[in-house]
């Protein structure tokens, strides 16, 4: 027997719902609704979703006397942590000596210390990582219980102003302490399906309660993990273990956008020597969407071949319920991965025809102001 599943402060509430309860990341977490993952999905789109997200590691960083918390975590990171003004937030990677990625993360600075929030399934080991690398200048205070709630969707901002009017004018990617219900929270403007939306980390005796009250509200629905999926891969977006992990670098992956410039030429991180002549000479391999003819899904671990040599895998790949098609991303050999290039997805021993193009498949709708 493995260990008992955890559950987050919402578990009660997913239950009252009906959503259907699966393991993941060691939590029990609600993969569906009564409704179903593609209504999930279109109404996340075209309304607003709340996921429960309070699974994933919450982390404060302060620095000790005289030390520097964003320095000091730049020796873990090529994210340029040290220019966060207070209320920005960076999405980052946790490198090693190769220059593949550990976990991917958010750091934001409140302007005394930095929040950080890793994947649920490395959270434990991130958090090891960074109390051997970074104890002699911070103190690293673990909020493993804290809740996460997302709300995603255009209409997100008109509902969460209700409750915090000022939210409404931040910007993606900033970040700001409120007060709801009574209970101290901090919002960012973010999220991972490529839409407008926020992240709200709220205290664990809080959760349940803030998380009803924007459920009550006419425009929001609970959405579950099967349609998160769905709406970070139409987004393009990276997840970990499956599109990133430790054997694929930030340029191989097309994140390169995330490293700061002076970093790129600085280094002083893990693997940098690697990253930096991957920028310089490009890397071997790169990160491409992928379009396959026709209703085959090919799924992660689907052989991309071209002229029958195998070119690559398919990392990523499912239905679009926005496009109303299969979508997939995946690996493949720099030489083949030009935009327009046709190629043959593997899908049961078969060959389906696909074409590699430009992701996002769904254009992103953040909100810049």
């Amino acid at each position: 027997m493995g260990e008992p599943l955890k559950r987050t402060p919402l578990y009660d509430l997913h239950r009252e719902l009906g959503a259907r309860l699966v393991p993941f990341a060691g939590y029990e977490m609600p993969v569906q609704y009564p409704t179903g993952i593609l209504a999930e999905h279109a109404h996340t789109r075209t309304a607003a979703g709340l996921f429960d997200v309070s699974h994933m590691g919450q982390v404060r960083f302060t620095a000790k006397l005289g030390q520097n918390a964003a320095k000091a975590l730049e020796t873990l990171v090529p994210g340029d942590i040290a220019g966060l003004q207070p209320g920005q937030q960076r999405y980052t990677q946790f490198t090693n000596q190769t220059g593949g990625i550990l976990d991917d993360l958010m750091v934001t600075s409140t302007g005394d210390h930095l929040l950080a929030v890793f994947n649920a399934a490395c959270k434990e080991s991130d958090l090891a990582h960074v109390q051997k690398h970074l104890a002699a200048a911070c103190e690293i205070e673990p909020m493993f219980s804290r809740g996460l709630l997302a709300l995603q969707g255009p209409q997100a901002a008109a509902v969460l102003a209700r409750f915090a009017p000022q939210a409404a004018t931040m910007k993606f990617m900033t970040g700001a302490f409120f007060v709801i219900d009574g209970a101290r929270c901090y919002i960012t403007r973010s999220g991972y399906t490529g839409g407008d939306g926020y992240e709200i980390s709220t205290p664990a005796d809080a959760t349940d309660a803030i998380a009803r009250k924007l459920l009550a509200a006419p425009e929001v629905k609970p959405i579950g993990l099967g349609a998160r999926d769905s709406l970070r891969l139409e987004a393009g977006l990276c997840l970990y273990g499956h599109d990133i992990d430790t054997t694929t670098t930030p340029t191989e992956a097309g994140l390169l956008w995330s490293i700061g410039k002076e970093r790129r030429i600085q280094g002083g991180f893990p693997g940098a020597a690697i990253i930096q002549r991957q920028i310089a000479e490009g890397a071997p391999r790169k990160r491409v969407g992928l379009l396959p003819d026709g209703k085959a899904i090919a799924r992660e671990g689907a052989e991309i071949a071209l002229a029958g040599k195998v070119v690559g895998k398919v990392t990523s790949g499912g239905f679009s319920p926005t496009l109303g098609r299969a979508v997939a991303m995946g690996y493949v050999e720099r030489a083949h991965s030009a935009n327009g290039t046709k190629v043959d997805l593997v899908v049961r021993g078969k060959p389906v025809p696909a074409e590699i193009v430009p992701m996002p498949f769904v254009k992103h709708a953040y909100y810049r102001g």
